[in-house]
């Protein structure tokens, strides 16, 4: 069967886009053609959906090439002009266009966000704009609380009046704002429905006028209406339990956090600009680049919808994304004049692995640290690895960590299946991924709390927990109703077979697995239930990534 792979090429002499046949390198004489294709190997199926990429040398596209199949039911090919989405990858787009708001003088970026959402509550200390950024503004992930309230995102059609409304009916937030990172869309999503209050136009018309127009990206818009009829676009595709490709599409109309639709041509062409201030100006670059700043004075990383760090010893900026089945990864190697943006129609495509992959074909030497695939780690005896294994128990979220030992590493969460840290010295394991977990010492005849840092948290204390097993007696005390206003949902906690199970409106549900007294998990939301005067159990609460703390008062 024929594969169809499409590749366009922009020579950098003219900027001109032309088709090229496949001479065995890329126009600039860097990168072999067959080593780029390697890397796609496994989307290379004309039965299956792929991946679209695009590398940028200096600002100029040297590379574009495409891989599988646009759409499974009328057999269209990916080409590098077809229209994806790269998840949030758009929050770069978005935090542009709330500088560029703040750079006309419309608004400010320490401005108290209840100046422009006065149905938000107040909680007690301002959140900022610039808090809505960087993700520090402590507001729930308003997709996590529908979730919990039994319509997850791809289930039912959710718009910025919902996302809005499940904002504004959080009594509490995850910490207090400035506290902590946490990565929430709902900082997001009321940028965009900042843009609109401010300017009194739409988020899709203000981004037109002040960033895709002056850049080019010509078939670039926000999915406001997901009815709409869009040329080019692919559809998402993921693996059902038959094996069989099943479409699975963003069917929703909140924007902001995610909904770009565009190609990965017109991606090069805003990454581009970062470096340029073609749009924004010198300011605009810097504010995209300001890395959030916790009240303790730390550092997140996190910047103007962009993650500032280094790969493999080489500056980077980045971000991924995912929505329903689409993936995406843009990023830029500053000081080498790189750029790569890929976007895949495949819920299994490892984005940022694949683009990363592309990268270091045209950084080539500049590579300089060894890949992380098979870390060394420390000649640590495993006998004292094993005696960190067990329970842990997040201070702040309340949420249940395992580790287990695997010879003189340690593993993090689904048993062998976790990620592996390797052992740095006897008491600090580190892995690849930016976790690492430091043992405190001096604990006596017990396993010691730890500091853990995560791409997505620092400064995490855990403390190790002892094993509970309740008796039938010790599960009747959890038995019963539990509301919250905040989802605006009703669980029922029933006593069955021995053990305690969670059911939602419709009686479905699921076996809670005990984990530490009072405490229980399932499916990586752990449930804590509180009790009040006279030890009656009165209210429980749930805490899983993007939600802490959520209560559900016990229904009399």
């Amino acid at each position: 069967m024929k594969t169809r792979l499409w590749t366009l090429t922009l020579p950098l002499a003219t900027g001109l886009a032309c088709a090229q046949a496949d001479s065995g390198e890329s126009p600039d004489g860097a990168v072999e053609l067959a080593a780029l294709d390697a890397v796609f190997a496994e989307y290379d199926d004309p039965e299956g959906p792929g991946c679209a990429f695009a590398v940028a040398r200096d600002g100029q596209e040297v590379m574009a090439r495409a891989y599988g199949m646009a759409n499974l039911e009328w057999d269209i090919p990916n080409t590098p002009e077809t229209v994806f989405e790269p998840g949030s990858v758009s929050k770069q787009f978005t935090a542009a266009a709330t500088i560029l708001l703040a750079l006309d003088g419309r608004i400010e970026l320490d401005d108290d966000i209840r100046e422009y959402f006065p149905e938000m509550p107040d909680y007690g200390t301002p959140i900022t704009v610039r808090m809505l950024i960087h993700h520090t503004s402590g507001l729930r992930d308003w997709g996590s609380v529908a979730g919990i309230e039994g319509w997850a995102r791809t289930t039912r059609i959710h718009t910025h009046k919902h996302a809005l409304d499940i904002a504004s009916r959080q009594r509490a937030l995850n910490y207090e704002p400035g506290l902590y990172y946490s990565y929430t869309n709902t900082g997001y999503n009321l940028q965009a429905m900042l843009v609109e209050r401010v300017t009194g136009r739409t988020f899709d018309e203000f981004s037109q006028a002040r960033i895709f127009g002056p850049l080019g990206m010509t078939k670039t818009e926000w999915r406001d209406d997901f009815t709409e009829i869009v040329e080019e676009r692919s559809a998402g595709y993921r693996r059902g339990d038959d094996g069989q490709w099943h479409m699975l599409m963003p069917f929703e109309n909140v924007h902001g956090n995610g909904g770009l639709l565009t190609t990965v041509g017109d991606l090069l062409k805003f990454t581009r600009n970062l470096d340029t201030g073609d749009v924004g100006g010198p300011e605009f670059i810097r504010l995209m680049h300001e890395e959030g700043t916790l009240d303790s004075g730390r550092r997140i990383g996190y910047a103007g919808g962009l993650r500032v760090g280094e790969y493999k010893g080489v500056r980077e900026v980045s971000h991924s994304g995912s929505t329903a089945a689409y993936r995406g990864f843009l990023t830029r190697y500053p000081d080498h004049g790189v750029a790569v943006s890929l976007m895949c129609n495949a819920r299994e495509a490892d984005s940022g692995g694949l683009a990363r992959q592309v990268a270091e074909l045209y950084l080539a030497d500049a590579i300089t640290e060894a890949s992380p695939a098979d870390p060394a780690g420390a000649d640590v005896d495993p006998a004292r690895v094993a005696a960190f294994a067990g329970g842990y128990r997040d201070t702040r979220t309340g949420q249940y960590l395992e580790l287990t030992a695997d010879g003189s590493s340690l593993r993090l969460g689904g048993g062998m299946r976790g990620l592996q840290l390797m052992a740095a010295s006897e008491t600090e394991y580190t892995a690849p991924a930016g976790v690492s977990i430091a043992f405190e010492a001096g604990a006596e005849g017990g396993r010691p709390a730890a500091i853990m840092n995560t791409p997505g948290a620092v400064d995490v204390r855990i403390e190790p927990v002892g094993e509970f097993s309740p008796t039938a007696a010790d599960l009747a005390d959890y038995a019963g109703a539990y509301r919250s206003d905040e989802a605006e949902v009703t669980y029922w906690v029933e006593v069955e077979d021995g053990s305690l199970v969670l059911k939602d409106r419709y009686g479905d549900g699921e076996a809670l697995d005990p984990v530490y007294p009072d405490a229980f998990t399932r499916g990586g939301t752990t449930y804590i239930f509180h009790r009040g005067d006279g030890g009656r159990v009165t209210e429980a609460s749930l805490s899983q990534g993007r939600v802490w703390d959520l209560r559900l008062d016990r229904v009399p």
